[in-house]
């Protein structure tokens, strides 16, 4: 286990531009204590307690895109998921999630696939329950697709690729960033706002999505909670930060 360890700390900290991006799950936490790697949450528990107590997890076969280290697939196989096929382009954090999944003894409940999701039919010939598709389409041209892209031209290419897993799955679970490929002096939204990103994924998916929660960041003395949708709440709250400001979409398909 020693070896298998210090390979798992070294594959974490290998340096990326997405290394460090999430916590540990419960499970590899109780291997690898968080003082012995350099983590940056981003309010992965807070998110993962809002989707699950919005969506009912149990037994589903699940498509987690960008999956990154693993987070929520491994929390989500720990609460009863029946599979996960985790999609994932960067090959140090693939490698992570197979060794992890080894360590853990849940092999068998994940199917590692180490690409970018294309969206294309033959990725669209396998079905799941839920998909998902958290802070990736932002990224477009930039970690993958065309980059020669217009920004305007990537937000059209976000709202087709949204609408196509629409005859992949019945549910989705979905965030986007502000600013296109994570550069802040490209703001994919005039005024940066939660009413103009929720407008952006209304208009361009209504005939392939129903929203059913939109889930929005909120501080309560010192801790983060994801809320319903509000009219206070859809204001910004710039003293949270970019990141906190992204809605969660909980959709579900309409085909």
């Amino acid at each position: 286990m020693s070896t298998e360890k210090n390979k798992l700390k070294e594959l974490y900290s290998e340096m990326s531009k997405h290394s460090s991006y999430q916590i540990l799950s419960k499970r590899l936490s109780e291997i690898i204590n968080h003082n012995e790697i350099k983590v940056k949450t981003r309010y992965e528990k807070e998110r993962l307690k809002y989707i699950t107590e919005n969506l009912d997890i149990h037994n589903k076969k699940i498509l987690d895109i960008g999956g990154n280290t693993g987070y929520f697939t491994f929390e989500m196989i720990d609460q009863g998921v029946e599979k996960v096929h985790f999609y994932e382009g960067n090959k140090t954090h693939s490698e992570f999630v197979r060794l992890s999944s080894k360590v853990l003894g849940v092999e068998k409940k994940i199917e590692i696939t180490n690409e970018y999701y294309r969206f294309d039919d033959e990725c669209r010939k396998k079905k799941y329950d839920i998909i998902l598709l958290l802070n990736v389409l932002h990224h477009i041209g930039d970690d993958y697709g065309d980059k020669k892209l217009s920004i305007e031209k990537a937000k059209g290419i976000i709202v087709e690729q949204l609408n196509t897993l629409a005859d992949t799955t019945e549910i989705m679970v979905f965030q986007l960033g502000f600013n296109w490929k994570g550069n802040s002096e490209l703001g994919l939204f005039e005024n940066g706002t939660k009413e103009e990103l929720i407008r952006f994924i209304k208009d361009g998916t209504e005939k392939k999505w129903g929203i059913i929660e939109i889930g929005v960041a909120e501080q309560i003395e010192d801790s983060i909670h994801y809320n319903k949708l509000n009219k206070e709440n859809i204001n910004r709250f710039d003293h949270l930060g970019e990141f906190l400001n992204r809605p969660i979409f909980i959709m579900k398909s309409l085909k």
